[in-house]
C-alpha cells in the first residue's frame, strides 16, 4: 500500500498568497480546513504499468516543495496516493477509500484510461472534482457526460490523427499496421488513424495485447508476415519497450511509430536499448529532460534542481518526471486562483479558467487554455525523431483543434 503526503509547487514562479480568514464555504467542503487542503488520487506503484509510479513520487515531492514554501493561501497541501496497481476493480476500491474515508476534497491525475474509465460516473456522481486526470483518452473532452471529470495531456486520438496526416504525406504506399493495448486507450489511436486514413484503413493490419500478456512475440511476428511496412504501437511503457527489442530481434526494418505514453526515453527507450529504435517517430507537447536544446532552459534548470533536492533518487532521463512537474504545477495555479474559496464547485469553475497559463513543463508557445467547453488544456504538439540518444524534434507545433 502507497501512501504519500506532498506539498511541492514548481520552482517556477508560483506566487503564494498571504492565510486569509477562512470563511464557511470553504469549511463545509470535505478536505479543506482554515490549514490544509486535502486531495489524493491512485498511482500504479505496482502491475503492469509501474512505470508511470514514477510521476506519482514526483507529484508527491513537489507538493512537499510547497508546503516548505509556506502552501496555498496558507494553506498546507495533504496529498494522499495509493497503488491501485493498474487494475480498474482495485481503483474503484481505493477512490471509494479517498472520497469516503479519507474524505478529499478532490482527486488529482489519477493514472490510466481504464482505471478512471472505472470511476468517473461515481466521482460525478458524488461531484467530486477528477481534475488533470493522467489519460488522453479523447472521450474525457465530453463535458456534458461528466462535467467534474477534465485530462491534462493531448487527446490520444487527436495525436494519432497526427501520426496519420504525416503517414499519408511521408508514406503514401506503405502496408500499415498496428499493434495497441486492448482497451480504450488503445482503441482511440485505432479510432484517430481510421478517421484520417478513410479508405485506406481498410487495409491496415491490427492486432492487440492485454496487459496481461507475457510477451507480444505471436502479434508482432503475424504483422511482419503480413508484409507491414510501417507500424503504429500504442502501448504502455513496458509493452513499449518489449515491442522495439522483439522487433529489433525480428531483423524488422519497418517504420515505426510509438505513441506518446510509450516513449520515455529513461522508462522505455533505454530498458529497450537505444541503438534498437533509430529513426522511431513519436511526438510531444512536453519538453524532453534527454534533449541538449534544454540545457539552459529556465524552466529545466529549475525542474532539475527541483528533482536533486525533492527527488534525488528519481531517473531525470524519464519524461514521467517532467509531466508530473507540469501537472502538479498547474493545479498549484487552480488553488492560488480559489482563494478563499475552496468549494468544490470554485474549484472546478477555477480549472476551467485557465486562458494562457505558463506551464515549465510544455514546450515553447504553449500555454494551458481551459473553458466550461474546453477539457482539453492542452492542444498542440510536435513530432519528433529517435536519433539513437534522444528524440529530437522536427517540424512546427501542431494545433490538434484543428484535427477535431
Amino acid at each position: 500500500m502507497i501512501r504519500r503526503r506532498s506539498l511541492l509547487g514548481g520552482a517556477t514562479a508560483l506566487a503564494l498568497a498571504p492565510a486569509a480568514p477562512s470563511i464557511a464555504r470553504a469549511e463545509q467542503t470535505p478536505g479543506i480546513t482554515d490549514k490544509e487542503i486535502k486531495f489524493g488520487n491512485t498511482y500504479p506503484y505496482s502491475g503492469p504499468a509501474s512505470a508511470y509510479s514514477a510521476g506519482g513520487k514526483t507529484e508527491t515531492a513537489y507538493f512537499r516543495m510547497i508546503n516548505e514554501q509556506g502552501g496555498i493561501n496558507g494553506r498546507k497541501l495533504n496529498f494522499i496516493s495509493y497503488d491501485d496497481a493498474y487494475s480498474p476493480p482495485k481503483t474503484v476500491e481505493q477512490t471509494r477509500r479517498l472520497i469516503e474515508e479519507d474524505r478529499v476534497a478532490f482527486l488529482f491525475n489519477p493514472l490510466g484510461t481504464p482505471t478512471n474509465t472505472a470511476i468517473y460516473k461515481y466521482v460525478n456522481q458524488k461531484k467530486v472534482p477528477q481534475l488533470f486526470i493522467a489519460s488522453g483518452a479523447d472521450k474525457w473532452a465530453d463535458y456534458q457526460e461528466h462535467p467534474w471529470t477534465i485530462c491534462w495531456g493531448m487527446s490520444y486520438r487527436i495525436e494519432a490523427r497526427v501520426y496519420a496526416k504525416y503517414i499519408l504525406k511521408n508514406y503514401p504506399d506503405v502496408k500499415i499496421g498496428i499493434l495497441s493495448q486492448n482497451d480504450d486507450y488503445g482503441k482511440d489511436y485505432v479510432l484517430g488513424m481510421q478517421d484520417i486514413l478513410g479508405s485506406r484503413f481498410s487495409q491496415v493490419v491490427r492486432t492487440t495485447y492485454e496487459t496481461t500478456d507475457a510477451t507480444v512475440d505471436s502479434q508482432l511476428v503475424s504483422l511482419k508476415e503480413a508484409g507491414v511496412g510501417l507500424i503504429l504501437t500504442a502501448a504502455i511503457p513496458k509493452f513499449s519497450a518489449m515491442i522495439i527489442r522483439r522487433m529489433f530481434d525480428l531483423d524488422w526494418k519497418a517504420t515505426h511509430f510509438i505513441t506518446n505514453p510509450g516513449a520515455s526515453v529513461g522508462a522505455v527507450m533505454q530498458p529497450a536499448g537505444p541503438e534498437r529504435a533509430i529513426g522511431a517517430i513519436s511526438s510531444t507537447y512536453l519538453k524532453d529532460p534527454t534533449d541538449p536544446a534544454w540545457k539552459d532552459d529556465a524552466d529545466m534548470i529549475a525542474w532539475r534542481a527541483f528533482m536533486k533536492k525533492y527527488n534525488p533518487d528519481g531517473d531525470t532521463d524519464d519524461g514521467a518526471n517532467v509531466y508530473a512537474y507540469g501537472a502538479a504545477d498547474s493545479l498549484c495555479w487552480v488553488l492560488k486562483a480559489c482563494g478563499n474559496d475552496l468549494s468544490r464547485e470554485n474549484i472546478m469553475r477555477q480549472a476551467l479558467n485557465m486562458h494562457g497559463v505558463h506551464c515549465p513543463s510544455l514546450l515553447p508557445g504553449m500555454t494551458i487554455n481551459t473553458s466550461p467547453t474546453n477539457y482539453r488544456p492542452i492542444r498542440q504538439l510536435q513530432l519528433m525523431r529517435w536519433t539513437g540518444k534522444t528524440w529530437e524534434r522536427f517540424g512546427e507545433l501542431i494545433e490538434g483543434a484543428a484535427l477535431t
